[in-house]
């Protein structure tokens, strides 16, 4: 995100991430400690687009419309997040990456079901953009467990719920 916030510009567009490739954050490890994803409509719908599919793990996609010529191992799911997170828990998926936009992480604080949260800062004011955290979304008090400064000013953060 950007250091006030944002994921992307108001048009939806992260040109101004391509300088800080994901693996230099660690995404490699992420997505080999993970055992499914959950990503919103748009974020699946972006990741769809690029020339490969980055997944090899189930990918469940929060969406009320049906998905057209999805990559294997991907599934809609239409119910409530209290819903696909019962699902997820019931079929033995112990750790889920989350990739997706604001509403996503907001639903999941909301029903208590965000455990990490793992990010880099970009050192970038937007000044306009789509947050992180929209409003409404509730609180979440977390405790650092990492702070890594990485190339060009950027920071690999990682935070966990307090207890």
């Amino acid at each position: 995100m950007s250091l006030d916030g944002k994921i992307a510009r108001p048009d939806g567009s992260f040109d101004w991430l391509m300088p800080y490739p994901p693996q230099d954050f660690g995404i490699d490890a992420f997505h080999a400690e993970i055992d499914a994803v959950v990503m919103g409509r748009d974020t699946y719908e972006i990741e769809h687009g690029m020339e490969e599919w980055p997944h090899d793990k189930p990918v469940f996609v929060v969406s009320s419309r049906p998905l057209e010529a999805a990559p294997p191992l991907v599934e809609a799911r239409s119910a409530g997040l209290p819903a696909v997170a019962d699902e997820l828990e019931r079929r033995s998926y112990r750790t889920i990456g989350v990739e997706g936009g604001g509403q996503l992480i907001r639903g999941l604080i909301a029903i208590g079901r965000l455990d990490v949260l793992e990010m880099a800062i970009i050192p970038l004011v937007l000044g306009d953009g789509i947050p992180l955290f929209p409003p409404g979304t509730p609180e979440l008090p977390l405790r650092m467990v990492k702070c890594e400064p990485k190339d060009g000013g950027a920071l690999h953060v990682v935070y966990k719920k307090a207890e």
